[in-house]
Formats: structure tokens, C-alpha cells, sequence
């Protein structure tokens, strides 16, 4: 592990040139303002990546553990002090996305309980009532295929298929108690694929998952770049929004104060000429931005896919003081070969001291006035610190 890396006491001394930042290992560390915890980092991709790190706030690896499985895109410590682990099992080649099998294990590696899927993909969550929810996909009806608009045409896969996103929540048994099909609750017209570049080969791509404090599930979609909120007792989707302003965006998650965190990757946006990352908070009532995080100039940073960013950085077990939950998760480089989860930024210095609260490290950060007066925080460098 790279641990090399700008060091300071001062605030808005770290290197501000993105090609400059760019690296691997601990690129900067600004002890004054950082928040201070653990990065729990995950590598996936190849068969034989199946360490998983947790790494301090110098770069260093403090503790591992030796998975039986590579890793399936994310990985989470629990409020239990336990490691839950979404890890791949070798598919067929015509598999689109990795993932198929879901675990605990405790700080020694010892497995816990283990749940395999063969739809398994992308994400898969332990809910409070014990069972794990888990985001699946199957081959679409033809019928609904030829309906779901964008994308570029004959980019499906073979004979025409295109997977479609379902949930499933089981027991930790193995029993199936609920699933939810997207294709049901969402129009192939108006819900289609945003960007006429992508391909066809799924819809709408689950990314993202988690449980919202009233039992209910945020889900974000990428391809229609779509978050939205779903009601466990109907199945019904009772918010949603889309682009704009969002644009194949990941890892949506609620804050302490009731307002959506994700991490909006910007490959193809609709109201901006050029492409683009960026950090949001946004008020569910009103559907507005309230607080983003972005490079200056915003083009300097752009991960156009599978970053995944931020969930709430939270307080995990009692004994476990300054851990953190998982914040960026996914592959950097476009391809799968890095998942990392970090702290992100708190809004505000008070916020910086309650649980559940969120921030960058090693960032200065510059405020400026948002549309319509809203006070807007934007940051000054690149929010990725292992490259």
C-alpha cells in the first residue's frame, strides 16, 4: 500500500492541480480538516482479488480479511462490528454483471452466513428485520424490450435480450418473503435508457440499493438515471427523479437530517454541454440541490462509471469509534479492478460532530451562492483519493 502522500496542518495547502493529484496510494492528507476514520477498500474484478483492507488515515492497512469469494462490487461494515460482503461467483461468459453471492463475516473472517443468487448483481443490503435484499435481473419479455426507449439500437445481447432489475428479500435461510419487478412499476417510454450512446443490453441497471429509517427502499437506477423511493407494503414508487439532474448516478443514501446523498457520475448529462462528477445532497421535498460538491473547473473530475458515492459516513459499533460507512465503492478506471469507500464531506463544521455526518478528506472546500440565493459549498479538488 502506497502511503506516500502531501501532508499538512494547514487548510488549502494540498495540490489543486488535478493531473498533478493523480497517483496511486494517499494522494494528501489535511489532518486539520479531514474526517478522521477508516477506508474500508474492497479491490474486485479478477478471481484472485479477495483481500479486502481497512485503511487509516495515513494510507496504511490496519486490519484485512481473506474472502472466499472475489469481490462483487461493495462491501460494508455493520453496525455489529461485522463485515458484510457482496462477493462474485463465476458466471457464464454471457453474464452482464458480477455478483451471485452475499455474506457476513466477523473481524477474524469467519463466515457467519452465507446467501447464494444466481440473478445476484451490483448491491445487496442486511435489512434491521434480519432478512438481506438483494438486486437481481433476468431476461425482459420481448414485448417489453421493443418498448424501452434509447440507447443505440442492436446493442443488446444475444438474440435480443436485454436484462430487466428485480428485487429479492430473503431470509438468511435461503426463503424468498418479497420481490418487487422494476418492469411493473416503471414505463420502458417514459422511464427509458437517458443517454442514446449507452447500450441496450439492460433496464434500467440497479446500482445502488439501501433501507430508508421507515422500512421503505431507496433504490437508484443508472441507465434511466433514476433514484426512487419505493413502498415495501404496496410495492408502489412513490418518489422519483431523474434527469435532469441526474446522469448515471450511484449509491443513494438518506442523512440523519432527511436529505438524499448520491454520488451523480455525469457521463452524459442533459443540461450540460460537457460531462462531469459531482457529490449532491438534495432535499426530497422540493427536489432541490442543496449542497454539491464538484472539481473547479467541474470537468476536472469525471468518473463516467461504476464509482460509487457517497452512503453516510455513520458511527458503527460502540467499540468500533471513527469507523466509517462506506462513501465511494466501484471501479475508478473503467474497469473492475478498484472499489474503494471513504468519508465524505460534512455541510457544515456543526454537522461535523454528529453521527451520521459526512465528508471529503483532504479537500478545501470554497462556498459560493446557489440559483435562487440557496447557500451552495463547493469543493476545490478532486474528492478521489486512491487512484
Amino acid at each position: 500500500m502506497n502511503t506516500t502522500a502531501q501532508r499538512t496542518e494547514a487548510p488549502g495547502q494540498l495540490e489543486q492541480n488535478t493531473i498533478r493529484r493523480r497517483g496511486v496510494g494517499l494522494r494528501g492528507y489535511d489532518r486539520a480538516r479531514a474526517f478522521h476514520g477508516f477506508t474500508l477498500f474492497a479491490p474486485d474484478g479478477k478471481p484472485d482479488n479477495k483481500t479486502v483492507y481497512l485503511i487509516d488515515m495515513e494510507g496504511n492497512a490496519v486490519h484485512t480479511w481473506e474472502m472466499p469469494y472475489a469481490a462483487g462490487l461493495t462491501a460494508y461494515l455493520t453496525d455489529r462490528g461485522t463485515l458484510f460482503y457482496n462477493g462474485n461467483v463465476p458466471k457464464p461468459t454471457t453474464a452482464t454483471y458480477i455478483g451471485g453471492v452475499v455474506m457476513e463475516v466477523d473481524w477474524k473472517g469467519r463466515v457467519l452466513w452465507e446467501l447464494k443468487h444466481p440473478d445476484h448483481h451490483h448491491d445487496g443490503v442486511r435489512l434491521r428485520n434480519g432478512n438481506v435484499l438483494l438486486i437481481c435481473a433476468k431476461a425482459l419479455a420481448p414485448e417489453i424490450v421493443s418498448r424501452v426507449r434509447g440507447g443505440r439500437a442492436g446493442t443488446e445481447q444475444e438474440n435480443g435480450r436485454m436484462d430487466g432489475d428485480y428485487l429479492v428479500e430473503m431470509t438468511l435461510g435461503g426463503k424468498v418473503v418479497w420481490v418487487w419487478r422494476s418492469w411493473e412499476q416503471l414505463d420502458p417510454v417514459a422511464d427509458g435508457i437517458t443517454a442514446v450512446q449507452d447500450n441496450r443490453d439492460a433496464w434500467p441497471l440497479g446500482n445502488g440499493i439501501s433501507e430508508m429509517p421507515d422500512g421503505n427502499i431507496l433504490l437508484s437506477f443508472r441507465n434511466n438515471s433514476t433514484v426512487v423511493m419505493i413502498e415495501r407494503q404496496s410495492g408502489a414508487i412513490y418518489w422519483k427523479l431523474g434527469a435532469p439532474p441526474l446522469s448515471g448516478q450511484h449509491a443513494p443514501h438518506l442523512l440523519p437530517n432527511g436529505n438524499l446523498l448520491l454520488f451523480d457520475n455525469g457521463p452524459h448529462r442533459l443540461d450540460h454541454t460537457f460531462p462531469y462528477s459531482r457529490v449532491l445532497e438534495i432535499d426530497p421535498a422540493t427536489q432541490k440541490i442543496v449542497w454539491k460538491y464538484e472539481d473547479n473547473p467541474a470537468w476536472e473530475f469525471l468518473q463516467p462509471e461504476d464509482l460509487e458515492c457517497p452512503a453516510p459516513a455513520e458511527r458503527q459499533h460502540p467499540h468500533q469509534r471513527g469507523f466509517l460507512r462506506a462513501v465511494l465503492r466501484g471501479d475508478v478506471r473503467r474497469r473492475r479492478g478498484l472499489g474503494v469507500r471513504q468519508p465524505v464531506l460534512h455541510r457544515t463544521a456543526q454537522s461535523a460532530t454528529q453521527p451520521g455526518g459526512t465528508r471529503l478528506p483532504l479537500h478545501g472546500r470554497r462556498d459560493r451562492q446557489g440559483a435562487g440565493g440557496d447557500r451552495i459549498e463547493r469543493g476545490t479538488w478532486n474528492p478521489v483519493t486512491y487512484r
